[in-house]
């Protein structure tokens, strides 16, 4: 057996097998026996086992098994055997395939009864029957019918069919392939700073004066040769860019919250906000002689005459000193670019705080009733009688002319700090407390066109180049 092989000579392994009991067919049984007692009684071993069974089906231990879901399967009725294998033209026919464009859907134009303006008259149905089937804009005229039974037949519906059958037939379909590029290899090379020179690269002079924190700076309009700034030590002193000496300090009531130097270049004269309430235009005397001598005759000239019904009161302080007691400690002065407006607000909900001045009348009014939110920042607008008043978040532009609410601006950030408004009107730069720069462009949409946020603190001041338009700003 170990060796397999048979133990005699001569065995014959595949001899005939006799089947006694299935090869032929008996009448009789070969055994007679009838079924025992036993098989008719139930299996006592079996009442357990199905016992424990239920209990723990009861108990959770067991779960029967569920009946399986059958799936239904999609399947092509047309197709010839849907079990076969494709080949790989039909693989590579399907992985190709091109779904066709669908139909346009149609317009206000195509409806039984469209509205007016769709309706042509008989200037654009000559204009359209003159113009080349294939240059109009639409290849229909549209009619107007009083109900939808009065509608005839299509009578160009199988010459669409049938362009749209050459469309579908003629005009071929590509898929683009998807480049795999490296987007480093999309950035450009970022020039040497030594070919850029020369810009700054060392501090020229320091200029001390103020005993404390310096609070405002202001730049001659046009010559930009002298700039003024105002601290907390109370202190108006102006300086000469070009040797940083200082050429003259005033000594005011208060500290200084705010100056602003007139945009009219032909003259000297500077608006000055201070925490004792009051607001002085003030004649600086540092310049050309003869811008010095109009602004002091200009002032002298107005008419500072405050009656009862006045908001505010004005006064002429002599020396070409104009003071103005606002009541309240104002933030900022802003100037019109005209030179005969500016406005002075505070960082308040109150809209009694935000007023508008007019130089020429010496006069004052308070341009809103009510204001949502808290006021930060307030502009006018180069050249339409436009007020940007910017809260914590939303910058809300006002008509002046027309007493209404233009546009409401969304800036990004969460608490605005500054606002630039560009020379031309259409673009607004905002800086935030929260490191947030954002760039609104007013004609093409309400929301930030850019935001970065590149600095490392709050951003405290926007600026444009004064004669370059197309420079950036620079936060």
């Amino acid at each position: 057996m170990d060796a397999s092989k048979y133990p005699l000579v001569g065995y014959n392994p595949y001899q005939p097998f006799l089947d006694i009991f299935s090869s032929q067919t008996e009448i009789h049984p070969i055994s007679n026996r009838p079924d025992s007692k036993r098989s008719f009684i139930p299996s006592l071993d079996e009442k357990r086992l199905v016992g424990k069974m239920v209990h723990a089906i009861k108990m959770g231990w067991v779960r029967p098994s569920r009946p399986k879901q059958i799936e239904k399967r999609v399947y092509d009725l047309w197709a010839d055997n849907p079990c076969s294998e494709k080949t790989k033209t039909e693989l590579a026919r399907i992985r190709m395939h091109f779904p066709a464009p669908k139909v346009p859907l149609p317009g206000h134009a195509e409806s039984y009864n469209p509205p007016a303006e769709y309706l042509c008259d008989e200037e654009e149905l000559k204009k359209w029957e003159e113009t080349d089937p294939e240059d109009r804009r639409l290849d229909f005229i549209p009619k107007k019918y009083d109900c939808l039974r009065k509608v005839p037949a299509y009578d160009r519906f199988y010459n669409d069919r049938y362009q749209r059958c050459l469309d579908l037939y003629l005009a071929p379909r590509q898929r683009k392939m998807k480049l795999n590029i490296d987007h480093t290899e999309l950035l450009p090379e970022l020039p040497n700073l030594t070919d850029m020179r020369p810009f700054p690269t060392t501090q020229s002079f320091l200029m001390l004066g103020h005993s404390g924190q310096v609070r405002s700076l202001s730049f001659e309009p046009e010559s930009t040769e002298i700039f003024a700034s105002g601290g907390e030590d109370g202190t108006l002193r102006l300086w000469s860019i070009c040797d940083g000496r200082c050429l003259k300090t005033t000594s005011l009531d208060g500290s200084i919250t705010s100056v602003a130097y007139c945009p009219l270049a032909k003259w000297t004269l500077l608006a000055v906000t201070m925490e004792s309430n009051k607001m002085i235009l003030t004649n600086s005397y540092c310049g050309d002689r003869h811008r010095i001598t109009t602004t002091t005759e200009y002032l002298s000239k107005l008419r500072c005459e405050s009656s009862e019904s006045d908001v505010l009161k004005w006064k002429y302080e002599g020396k070409g000193t104009l003071s103005v007691d606002l009541g309240y400690i104002a933030r900022q002065v802003v100037w019109h670019h005209k030179g005969d407006y500016f406005a002075t607000f505070a960082n308040s909900k109150s809209p009694k705080l935000i007023y508008i001045h007019q130089l020429s009348k010496c006069k004052s009014q308070r341009p809103f009733s009510r204001l949502k939110g808290l006021m930060t920042v307030l502009s006018f607008h180069p050249s339409e009688p436009f007020l940007f008043v910017g809260t914590q978040r939303y910058i809300r532009i006002y008509d002046l002319a027309k007493c209404q609410l233009k546009k409401k601006i969304i800036t990004g950030s969460q608490w605005m700090s500054c606002m630039h408004v560009d020379f031309r009107g259409d673009n607004v730069f905002v800086g935030g407390h929260d490191r947030v720069f954002s760039w609104i462009d007013l004609q093409l949409s309400s929301k930030p066109w850019k935001s970065v946020k590149h600095h490392t603190a709050a951003i405290r001041g926007v600026t444009q180049h004064a004669r370059l338009e197309n420079l950036f700003p620079l936060p």
